[in-house]
């Protein structure tokens, strides 16, 4: 990540951070944007912001626990009112393509269980259509070949055909929080991804897939020129 880009990435962070008030009960993203906010909202707490978070990753629970912020847990919190989190991809609709980082699940459900979610990134991010980036897809490690010959077929299906890759990491299968593997699936644009996401959900051995759908409502992009926001009606 070059200079430029984490200044970006801070500079979207600091403008979503506008969007927290005192007392609010707030999901925390996972991965380099998401760590910039996570880092800004540390020195609010510090000067007297009242809030508790929700950490979509053992990543972001050991960052927040550094810098002290206050956490909470969806079981003793079941119910926040704002996500903050960053994107792979930012399409039409504030659709989105997630799990870089490994935390997609963790991530769809503290997304959930929010009513709202704030997608932050630098311009980059931001496409036409869904499926430049490999679409993450959180897989059981029972059955794992039948499961990717599944999610090939699935692909077909749509007319999507590309290299369908089992995430690695120091040379053994990546394994996520939740002890799942993850699929990395080139497909290349996705026109009809509420329709494929569904597809998805449908194979007995996808856990969770990287589409999120629905979730954001708000995205805050800076760019060379400042910062942009879009919202999910536009």
């Amino acid at each position: 990540m070059t200079e430029d880009t984490k200044a970006l990435k801070i500079e979207a962070a600091r403008a979503a951070l506008a969007n927290v008030e005192p007392g609010m009960k707030l999901g925390l993203g996972t991965g380099s944007t998401s760590e910039e906010f996570v880092r800004l909202l540390a020195t609010r707490v510090a000067e007297g912001l009242e809030i508790v978070g929700v950490p979509t990753s053992i990543r972001t629970e050991t960052l927040c626990r550094e810098l002290g912020v206050p956490l909470t847990t969806l079981d003793e919190t079941p119910e926040l009112d704002l996500t903050v989190d960053g994107a792979d991809e930012i399409g039409p609709g504030l659709a989105l393509v997630k799990g870089g980082g490994g935390a997609l699940l963790r991530e769809k459900i503290v997304a959930a269980a929010s009513r709202r979610m704030i997608v932050i990134a630098d311009e980059s991010k931001l496409v036409e259509a869904l499926g430049r980036f490999p679409l993450p897809i959180e897989v059981n490690a029972f059955g794992l070949r039948a499961t990717m010959l599944a999610i090939e077929a699935a692909g077909r299906r749509f007319g999507l055909t590309g290299e369908i890759r089992l995430r690695m990491a120091d040379g053994k299968p990546f394994v996520t929080d939740g002890g799942h593997h993850i699929v990395d699936a080139s497909f290349g644009r996705i026109p009809a991804t509420r329709a494929f996401a569904d597809e998805l959900n449908a194979i007995p051995g996808v856990v969770e897939h990287g589409l999120f759908i629905g979730l954001a409502s708000l995205a805050i992009l800076a760019g060379r020129d400042g910062i942009r926001t879009i919202d999910a009606q536009s």
